[in-house]
């Protein structure tokens, strides 16, 4: 069954993530509040769950964090390992890619300015 959010749920989750997220870059909320654009009690006032963000803010928020904006509203984070092992492997997966797609242009398309 698919669990239904609530308004409430969003923001529970919007502020615990942008607390852990903050702990683990290892900033104050001041220092993010700095990195972010924003006055330092606002940043205390969201964690606390006292104010809301607009779209805007988020993505301040996302980009001070070095984290995608999905990923404030995600109920169960990815952790440090998870992600730096989901890096490795998109990181892989693109390399792979861009030899793929090499081999093939070889082997099916002309070189430029040659005639076949």
């Amino acid at each position: 069954m698919t669990k239904h959010f609530q308004g409430a749920d969003i923001r529970d989750a919007f502020s615990r993530n942008l607390r852990l997220f903050r702990n683990r870059k290892k900033l104050s909320q001041f220092a993010l509040s700095n990195l972010a654009g924003l006055a330092h009690n606002f940043v205390n006032d969201i964690e606390n769950r006292k104010k809301w963000v607009s779209p805007d803010t988020i993505a301040k928020l996302a980009k001070a964090l070095n984290v995608e904006p999905y990923q404030l509203f995600m109920t169960n984070p990815l952790d440090g390992n998870q992600t730096e092992r989901l890096h490795g492997y998109l990181d892989e997966l693109n390399e792979r890619f861009a030899e793929a797609v090499g081999e093939i242009k070889t082997a099916f398309l002309p070189r430029r300015g040659k005639k076949p």
